[in-house]
């Protein structure tokens, strides 16, 4: 049926009485679900919203904040990069954002700007956000800023203060503690690190993961190598563990330079992971694929925005309830074909030669 009162032959624009109407709910029904207000049941919530999709409706954004209070909008400070966890962790964070009903405000910060992540955060308030996700992975030395809306801190940025700042996510130390364990476990005397750039807070907490393995068993610390993140600098990293003869066991703080690792190894003679085995972290879409298959760490990005995700908006649409507790994903270990016990010959000779490639 084609409503009345429409010019130039179309259709007038659906209102929530006619969402209403087809779900069979009542108006403040339907303002209940766009919203995203409790008390609402699951079936119910189903019905108004395929009601919407079915008429074409969509909630007016304005007259929404003006009713509310509130822009639904979320703000996203992050390092503008193309490394996959960074980026890994926004798209999980725009995924959780849309589910929820949110839109999202992103600002890039450039590495090595001090002020920058300052300055995204006034660039966001001053666009009226309800709250702000600050994903900034590296250490810039910022000041403490004081913010007026809930702040979401997913990694460990600068401290904020204001009505409430929550985190989420399983710090990257218990991850790269599971990594190095899991070489230990397989008779490894001591096991060798790549550590990514120390300005990344990840990078520190995946060395002190490594560290504290380490100390727990007792075992010897090799010289800590340094990378930044590029499977070319783990290649230059392999061609050193190569050559110092008494490497069994090495951890990377990514997967990148693992497969580096992995690749200058076998250009030294040396087998993976016959001679010597090779965990990486993060598992990249490509850990899968390379020779040998890639034993790693899973990150668990979409979880880890979700979780977020899930205490912002509590803190955003419940300003005076208590906060609620986080839920931290498991660890995962993905044992793939790069790790395997030491050979009696590799781990008997501290001395061990690669052989010419």
């Amino acid at each position: 049926m084609t409503r009345g009162g429409a010019q130039g032959g179309k259709a007038a624009a659906p209102r929530a009485v006619d969402v209403a109407r087809l779900a069979g709910v009542s108006q403040k029904t339907v303002s209940r679900v766009f919203n995203g207000e409790p008390y609402v049941s699951a079936d119910v919530r189903r019905r108004v919203l395929d009601a919407a999709e079915q008429l074409g409706y969509r909630l007016n954004s304005a007259a929404r904040a003006l009713a509310s209070g509130r822009t639904r909008t979320i703000g996203v400070v992050t390092l503008g990069t193309a490394l996959y966890g960074p980026a890994s962790l926004l798209i999980g964070v725009e995924r959780a954002a849309r589910d929820a009903g949110y839109a999202l405000r992103v600002v890039n910060t450039l590495e090595g700007d001090p002020g920058g992540v300052a300055g995204a955060v006034e660039s966001l308030l001053e666009q009226g956000v309800d709250g702000i996700v600050v994903s900034e992975p590296i250490d810039e030395g910022a000041a403490g800023l004081d913010v007026h809306v809930p702040v979401l801190v997913l990694g460990a940025p600068a401290a904020f203060g204001g009505p409430r700042a929550v985190s989420a996510g399983v710090g990257a130390e218990p991850l790269a503690r599971a990594a190095t364990e899991h070489l230990l476990d397989l008779g490894h005397a001591t096991v060798h690190h790549l550590a990514g750039p120390q300005r990344w807070f990840a990078a520190r907490d995946r060395l002190e993961g490594w560290r504290a393995a380490l100390s727990a068993r007792g075992r010897r610390q090799p010289p800590v190598l340094q990378g930044d993140w590029s499977a070319a600098s783990g290649w230059a990293a392999g061609r050193e563990l190569a050559s110092r003869g008494d490497c069994t066991a090495v951890f990377a703080a990514n997967d990148d330079m693992a497969i580096g690792v992995i690749r200058a190894l076998t250009e030294a003679g040396l087998r993976v992971p016959d001679d010597v085995s090779v965990v990486g972290f993060d598992d990249i879409p490509v850990a899968a694929y390379v020779t040998p298959p890639l034993t790693t760490v899973r990150q668990p990005f979409d979880a880890v925005a979700r979780e977020g995700l899930r205490l912002l908006l509590q803190a955003v649409e419940k300003p005076d309830a208590e906060p609620a507790p986080a839920n931290d994903p498991p660890v995962e270990l993905v044992v793939r074909a790069s790790t395997a016990p030491p050979t009696a010959a590799a781990s008997s000779s501290p001395s061990r030669t690669p052989a010419s490639p």
